[in-house]
């Protein structure tokens, strides 16, 4: 896998979640697929447990019908910046990278903070019409202090 067609996948995967077209994010993954949010401390120290945590799309599906119709919180936007992805090989299993991130939270008063950086720790694979999808994505959060509205997917 070439490192501009990760570019262009991380790019949409950003803007899908930028966009509010949420619906359309767990289609950046594999069905069979790891996502998980955690710290860098937990990440460090190699705990598995995260923030959030999924081992299929159809788990990040349901995520996005509770975000839609069950959870409730306060309405947000999100503005991904991304820096560039660093291949860290390629093998049988697919593409391993590191991307680092900066997410803005936009209120729905206007009030805008950074919300979090971090980095995405990727495995990345061909999907079945030959674009990039993700086996796996590990957020990891810089910081240990996380809001409580973690709710959209980073």
């Amino acid at each position: 896998m070439q490192l501009a067609d990760i570019m262009a996948a991380q790019a949409r995967y950003a803007r899908c979640i930028d966009d509010d077209r949420l619906e359309a994010w767990p289609d950046f993954f594999l069905p069979d697929c790891t996502y998980r949010i955690t710290t860098a401390e937990n990440h460090r120290l190699g705990f598995a447990a995260g923030l959030i945590w999924a081992d299929s799309r159809g788990m990040l599906e349901d995520r996005v019908a509770a975000l839609r119709g069950a959870n409730i919180y306060e309405r947000h936007a999100y503005r991904h910046v991304l820096g560039l992805p660093l291949l860290d090989g390629a093998g049988p299993e697919g593409t391993r990278c590191e991307t680092p991130f900066l997410v803005v939270r936009i209120m729905r008063d206007g009030a805008t903070d950074l919300y979090a950086s971090g980095r995405y720790l990727d495995l990345w694979r061909a999907g079945e019409d030959g674009t990039p999808k993700l086996a796996e994505r590990i957020v990891v959060c810089d910081s240990s202090r996380v809001d409580t509205l973690l709710a959209l997917p980073l």
